[in-house]
């Protein structure tokens, strides 16, 4: 590679050079950059909290000037293996988030005043801010980022240090472009990247002189140690490494050298303390291997004097002098998999199943391609422009997008199974892939409280979770739609002419069990001129097993056209990818707007409201009456959720969950004929005119949550049967006044428990939610708490509990009831079964700090140790697809 190219003949040139004050790792690298810069004439200005003598005894220049300034912290260590994560965003929000504005008006003057060429930071996020606030151009030249860094920490320490993450990472995303160096992490908030060879330190003893022994003999003899001895490094980076050393941790014919050693320490005879000015890489070069933290690494001796270690250097200096290393076009492949794998690292955390995290998501039309103002800017993803909506930096979004690039491209995915390989074929001869394909996304849910008690006219409070479902919409004239060969045979053989079809491929189908595509005619929807009924279409869909998923997706074309009216004259092709879990009772066929009366299952209305207008990190309250929003509902710094699945499948559609639906129509049915008879009855004499009305108006009431508790408990208690029979209910009722059920005149119904489950279910969701908006105070966590425990309770009397759900709920009372929990002023303080009940997920509710999340961790563990089933973790939230919006995208032209 080349090196730096002279530049003496001109001005010299001024870098204004920013060094983390985590550690003296980044200060020795930035060492070797400057030296070369100096030596070709320019003239440096460091910003750094190390040492002078870490610079001054490689450079003695008068072109070297030292400002020392500390403008971030990097971690905060206990010891050389040990970060405390709360310790480092607290440290970091007191040196560079509290006095930012101070900060950038501090570094903007100075960069004025020294007439900087250019910035360089390993790697200060401010000093990116700083340089384009002051008008200079700015590099970072680094192989991690402090974004990166502290996104694992937020995820223990709790999601209100999140703003610290992003912040960050807009300051990097200020940077012209990134001077990466080996052993990086991913870093999407870089705009573009320029990969060079490691930056070190030479020798200033030559390796050719080890060759002949010179060197080595006289490091070695200058550290006492004699010719015979194995030598080996001791280097935890500066940091202490909190042991005690013991002459027998070395086995005999071994010496240690140890780099930062404390004074205070006594050393073992065949240990070494390194003077702290001492020049390690000469060191390294006499040693025979280095332990660096808790690796031991053999060290391979570099050749002196090779032109890769002013690559850096030269970058540098070209790029002040004008030159310009960034592409022209967004570097969108290398930010997707940079953030790609950020969220595989993540979820590596301490077996964590996590995804990327919402507030690490940067919008690509903030970092790339900014536009004047006024003018119009065309998003690029990947293959396709992006004509309408925002993807809102969503990484499942950015990856469905891709994967829909790939599809259309005709990649091969290297698929595994059958089915794997049939959803592929089908899905790359779907869509006409020059015309606009429309994309939307709906989030699933987690109840945290309202459930089942919805259909009864419940408050409900739900969250949208960061899994979600993707769907990829095309209409087409059907003289264009692509056919598969069946189809093609249908059509051939039935009709003259084209008709318009439905065709749908469902992504991921060999993971439950079904079929990978579904088409029909959309003419099968008509009964001459009109919509065929529901109960048509419900026979219509059972006709294959394998294919009754279709309905959650074909039954919207059908409600579309007997509700609104609307004709489908075109074909449709819909490609469905669904990364909500199913069965696990956070709502994956909401996101799919489920429908009950074409697909049978006799749910109500929260999870597709929830779906559609929820918000990220917020809960939806609505009154479900039939469904009315009353807005979101902050949850509060303190508070998080979590959602733990229980491995047991939930389904609406299940026996369970249709037989207490039914045994709570009937009580309320039951409580309305009751309190008609009492209007009428011989004590209506007894009563005023306010009591009489009361009573009338709860023979019609139309929702089982208008009756309050203290009704209930007074007037109907006694009234209602803690079972009843279908026959006998028909007999004396008729019968339960609910269109989505059937009564079975065999089955025996409870009818008490069902009941009284709603009547309670919204008194606890009103409450919940004023304690949520209340002033912060000791007993609100627990309060909260108690009333979900009591709704979880009250599902197992109804019938909907689970053994497993049950054992979660217990996993969690220990853990709040534990010593080291109390300890702590509680960490977890309730949960509850969750959406139809009958297994699926339980919802927890815990204080937000790294304590909680270790606690979730160990409920995980117990529960897999227990069921051999490790239950998956919902943690996180996203926006419903009415935030979302919807993407009208079109492939971009190969020339282009």
């Amino acid at each position: 590679m080349e090196g730096i190219v002279s530049s003496k003949q001109q001005q010299p040139l001024v870098f204004a050079y920013y060094v983390t004050g985590h550690g003296f790792g980044h200060a020795t690298r930035v060492v070797e950059v400057v030296r070369h810069l100096i030596l070709e004439g320019h003239i440096v200005h460091v910003v750094t909290a190390a040492p002078d003598f870490v610079y001054t005894s490689a450079i003695q220049s008068p072109r070297l000037f030292l400002r020392k300034e500390l403008l971030d912290c990097g971690a905060v260590q206990c010891d050389a293996l040990t970060v405390d994560r709360i310790a480092s965003l607290e440290k970091y929000s007191e040196t560079a988030v509290i006095p930012r504005e101070t900060i950038l008006a501090t570094e903007v003057k100075w960069l004025q005043s020294i007439k900087a060429d250019l910035v360089v930071s390993d790697v200060v996020p401010v000093a990116c801010r700083a340089a384009a606030d002051a008008g200079i151009r700015s590099v970072c030249c680094t192989n991690f980022s402090w974004d990166f860094i502290y996104a694992e920490y937020v995820v223990d320490a709790g999601s209100q240090h999140r703003s610290i993450v992003l912040q960050i990472a807009e300051d990097y995303s200020h940077c012209e472009f990134l001077i990466r160096l080996p052993g990086y992490c991913p870093m999407p908030a870089f705009r573009d990247v320029l990969d060079v060879p490691l930056v070190v330190r030479g020798l200033h003893k030559s390796r050719a002189e080890k060759a002949s022994n010179v060197s080595v003999e006289q490091v070695r003899k200058e550290l006492g140690v004699e010719e015979d001895v194995k030598l080996v490094i001791f280097n935890f980076g500066g940091q202490p490494a909190g042991w005690k050393l013991q002459e027998e941790f070395l086995p005999p014919g071994w010496k240690c050298v140890v780099c930062g050693g404390s004074d205070k320490e006594e050393y073992p005879p065949n240990f070494i303390k390194l003077p702290k000015d001492a020049y390690t890489p000469d060191v390294i070069a006499a040693s025979d291997c280095m332990l660096v933290a808790y690796i031991v690494f053999v060290f391979v001796l570099l050749l002196p004097n090779i032109q890769h270690l002013t690559v850096a250097a030269g970058i540098l200096q070209d790029t002040a002098l004008g030159k310009n290393h960034a592409s022209n076009k967004p570097c969108g492949a290398r930010r997707l998999r940079d953030a790609i794998v950020l969220g595989y690292q993540l979820q590596r955390v301490n077996n964590r199943i996590i995804g990327i995290p919402d507030w690490y998501n940067v919008e690509e039309n903030k970092l790339v391609g900014r536009s004047s103002e006024g003018s119009q800017f065309l998003r690029e993803v990947e293959d396709f422009e992006i004509l309408h909506g925002d993807p809102q930096g969503l990484p499942d979004t950015m990856a469905f997008l891709k994967s829909l690039a790939d599809i259309g491209a005709g990649h091969d995915s290297k698929k595994d199974t059958e089915d794997e390989v049939r959803e592929d074929l089908a899905a790359a001869g779907l869509f006409n892939w020059e015309e606009e394909i429309f994309v939307a996304r709906a989030p699933g849910r987690l109840d945290v409280l309202g459930g089942i008690a919805d259909y009864s006219g419940s408050l409900v409070l739900q969250m949208p979770i960061r899994e979600a479902c993707h769907v990829a919409v095309q209409k087409n004239h059907p003289s264009k739609q692509k056919l598969w060969k069946h189809a093609q045979a249908r059509h051939h053989a039935d009709h003259e002419k084209l008709a318009p079809i439905l065709e749908i491929v469902s992504l991921g189908s060999e993971l439950n069990n079904r079929g990978p595509t579904f088409d029909m005619d959309l003419s099968d929807f008509k009964d001459g001129e009109k919509p065929i009924s529901y109960e048509a279409a419900r026979k219509y869909f059972a006709k294959d097993p394998s294919q009754k998923w279709a309905a959650y997706v074909a039954g919207t074309i059908l409600v579309l056209m007997t509700e609104l009216g609307v004709c489908f004259e075109n074909s449709i092709s819909i490609l469905v990818s669904s990364g909500v879990p199913e069965g696990k009772g956070v709502s994956s066929s909401a996101a799919l707007e489920v429908e009950n009366h074409v697909v049978g299952a006799p749910c109500g209305v929260m999870d597709q409201m929830t779906s559609a207008c929820g918000e990220a990190n917020k809960l939806l309250a609505m009154v479900c009456q039939p469904a009315e929003v009353l807005g979101v509902v902050d949850i509060p710094s303190h508070v998080r959720f979590w959602g733990i699945d229980s491995g047991l499948r939930h389904s609406v559609g299940g026996s369970d969950y249709g037989s207490v639906r039914i045994g709570t129509y009937m009580g309320r049915k039951i409580i309305k004929s009751t309190a008609a008879g009492l209007s009428k009855g011989n004590n209506k004499d007894d009563m005023d005119k306010d009591g009489i009305e009361l009573l009338n108006n709860e023979a019609s009431l139309d929702y089982l949550c208008n009756l309050p508790p203290h009704r209930y408990e007074g007037v109907y208690v006694d009234k209602l049967p803690e079972t009843v029979t279908g026959e006998e209910f028909i007999k004396k009722y008729v019968n339960h006044e609910d269109s989505v059920t059937t009564i079975d005149p065999k089955h025996i119904y409870a009818v008490k428990a069902p009941t009284r489950h709603p009547v309670y279910e919204n008194f606890r969701v009103e409450a919940f939610k004023a304690l949520l908006t209340a002033t912060t105070s000791d007993g609100q966590l627990s309060a909260l708490g108690e009333l979900m425990y009591q709704c979880h309770y009250s599902y197992g009397a109804c019938g909907l509990g689970s053994d497993g759900t049950d054992r979660l709920v217990e996993l969690v009372q220990e853990m709040q009831h534990s010593k080291a929990s109390k300890s702590e002023n509680g960490t977890l303080y309730g949960a509850k079964i969750t959406g139809g009940g009958s297994g699926g997920t339980v919802c927890v509710i815990g204080k937000n700090f790294v304590g909680s999340n270790e606690q979730i961790l160990e409920i995980q563990r117990r529960y897999h140790v227990a069921t051999g089933f490790k239950p998956y973790v919902f943690e996180g939230s996203s926006p419903g697809a009415g935030k979302f919006g919807y993407l009208k995208i079109r492939r971009r032209n190969a020339t282009e």
